[in-house]
Order: C-alpha cells, then structure tokens, then sequence
C-alpha cells in the first residue's frame, strides 16, 4: 500500500532496475579490489616481503588481517568472497553517494528523527525506546501516541506541558553533532541551492546555521506556539518560555503557557496525532517557497541529489517526500539508515549506517 502511495509502477520496472543495478555494482565493486590489491601490494613489497608469504599466512589474523585477506585472496580476477563481500558493497555505495553529490547542481536534505540519534537524542522507535526516555510514563502505561496528542492537553495539561516542556529544554541545550556542519557545507556550495524537508521539530538545523527561509518544518516547530482551541491564527515564537519539570513525574512546574489573545491555554505548534487543531499556516508557507523554489529547478532541468537521513517507514512523511521528487524530478537518492537503508532502483543508494559515521565517511571520498 505504502509503495502505491509513493507513485511507482515497481512491478514494470523492478526487475530491470535490479538487473542494471547488479551489473553496475559488480563493476565498481571489481574495479574498487583490483585498484586496492595493486596498493597493499606495494606496501607489502616496500617492507621486504613476499607476496607469497602473505597470501599463504592470510588464516593467521596476527599475520594478516581481513582487509589484506580481501585483497590478496582472491583468483582469477575476482576477490575471493565475489558479490557477497560486505567491504566492497559498502565501498562501492560510498563511492556512488559522493558522486551523487559531488554532481549535483542543487541538494535536497530530507531528515527524520534519526538524524538526531548521533546528537544524543532520545530514540522514540517503539515503546521501549519511547519509556526509556521517559520512564514516569511507563509507570502510568502512556505511550507516545497518547501524549503526543491534543486530548493530553485537554485531559491533563501539567502533563502534556511536562512532556513537551522536557522536550523543549532538551532540543535547546542539545547540540547539533558535526554531521549537520558537513551537510551545511555542501549545501552551500551547489550553484542551484539547497533546500530542508523535515518532520524533526527541534530547530537543530536553524541552530547549525541553516537559513530559515530554506527550512521547510512539515509537522511544525516545538519552537513555536499556539492557541489550543485556534481561538486566531496566530503562531507565535516560544523564546521567552523556559518550562520547568519535575524529572520524577515528567510534570510541569508552575502555570502553563497562556494564549495572549484569549488568555486560555497554548500549546507547542507540533502536528501531534489525530490533531484536527494543528495551526499548518507557518508550515504551509515553507512548503510554497520550497514548491517554487524545486518548479524552478525542474524548469533548468537541474540535477538534484536528496540525501535522506534517519527517515522510517512508520511515519513516512519524510521518506514520500524523497520518492516524490525521485519521480517528479528525476531526482538521485542517497538513503542513510541504520534499519531501513534498502533502496530499489539504480538512481538511489542505501547507506546502512548512523547519519554522523556516514556523512563523515561519504565526506572523505568527495
């Protein structure tokens, strides 16, 4: 169902996408091994020992090691473990990301909550990860779903606003790890620009320096409040709100925040679930400067690399949004995820690992 929502025709054209994708990864694979068997032979060479000796001792981990194994072991050609060799894919595949945005014109940033995972955010995938972060609501058997809700608001606001209030502080003094800076960097320098697509609320790219106008916040800004019953439109900015909470009980201390227009309760500008009451007017007017800015892009027939980072299939705003532009502007994808990395056609490339280790690793081959 999830792949008919994503507009492609994967029974026509799978197949053949994996058939060329196969070829083209054996080949890179290959070239990558013959290129670092003719340089670890050298460095064998240059320290006075045989080859021979090597290649007969490889069993011995003291006298070589994996890689050297990898490189040496092989026949006819071929490295000894052919297509199923981990190091090569992965090579391979960092190899094509780099090239991938090193060829860009313009760079699209699409994150998930796992991009935060390297910064020391909590992990809510699932239940356990969700209590672990927030044990006094396992005590009371209340799951993400439930206080990430409007209802909480309603039904027992110390809590909702000590929920959201933890998160608040928790994104503010938080800082973004070294990945967001790399990202930045490329951005920066594609002739055509960049733009964010996020469903992240913690306004960690705004804190790394990223332009607000090339943010696009698609379920909101914890940063940003509202009125709970809507009683206006406005939206206005949290700066001036620091919640304390009680650790123990994940309730706020002292009174909750106020709408200034009609003085009832306010609440974070977060689309949360079943949320009929979510003020979408900040957020849709990102979403019309990133739609001119990409009518734009496909008019100069630009050449756009997405980079998706931390996007699951549970909540699959973000990954949609990478596959629509896939499809719409023929688009190139490099997906980093350490659980959901697969990808299906040869314009993308799965990176089955954290965001920080992969971006640092695609960054040394550009």
């Amino acid at each position: 169902m999830l792949r008919q929502d994503w507009g492609f025709d994967y029974t026509a054209t799978k197949l053949a996408d994996a058939a060329d994708k196969k070829k083209v990864f054996h080949q890179e694979r290959l070239d990558w091994w013959k290129a670092k068997r003719i340089e670890v032979m050298t460095t064998i060479r240059s320290e006075g020992l045989e080859i021979d000796e090597k290649i007969a001792a490889r069993g011995k981990s003291a006298l070589v090691s994996p890689f050297e194994f990898c490189v040496l072991g092989g026949s006819n050609g071929e490295p000894p473990c052919g297509d199923t060799c981990t190091m090569l894919k992965t090579e391979s595949d960092l190899r094509r990301a780099a090239n991938i945005i090193a060829n860009a014109d313009a760079l699209v940033i699409a994150a998930g909550a796992g991009i935060g995972v390297d910064s020391g955010l909590p992990d809510f995938r699932g239940n356990y990860g969700f209590w672990k972060a927030y044990p006094a609501l396992k005590q009371v058997a209340i799951d993400f779903m439930d206080i990430a809700n409007p209802r909480s608001f309603e039904t027992d606001p110390e809590l909702a606003w000590g929920f959201y209030g933890h998160r608040l502080n928790l994104y503010r003094e938080t800082v973004p790890h070294a990945g967001f800076q790399l990202l930045r960097t490329w951005a920066e320098n594609k002739p055509m620009g960049w733009r964010v697509f996020t469903s992240n609320v913690d306004g960690h790219f705004q804190k790394s320096g990223f332009v607000e106008s090339g943010i696009h916040e698609c379920h909101g800004s914890i940063r940003h409040l509202q009125c709970l019953h809507s009683c206006t439109d406005a939206i206005w900015p949290a700066d001036e709100l620091y919640p304390q909470v009680d650790a123990q009980t994940c309730r706020l201390i002292g009174e909750a925040p106020k709408c200034p227009h009609c003085g009832g309760l306010a609440r974070p500008n977060v689309m949360m679930f079943g949320d009929g009451g979510w003020n979408g007017n900040r957020t849709d007017a990102q979403g019309q400067m990133e739609t001119r800015w990409l009518r734009n892009l496909k008019a100069k027939k630009a050449n756009i690399a997405v980079i998706e980072l931390g996007a699951g299939t549970a909540i699959p705003s973000v990954r949609y949004f990478s596959h629509q532009l896939l499809r719409t502007h023929d688009a190139k994808l490099v997906r980093i995820n350490v659980r959901e990395s697969d990808v299906s056609t040869v314009n993308e490339v799965g990176l089955s690992m954290g965001a920080l280790e992969a971006l640092h690793r695609i960054a040394d081959r550009l």
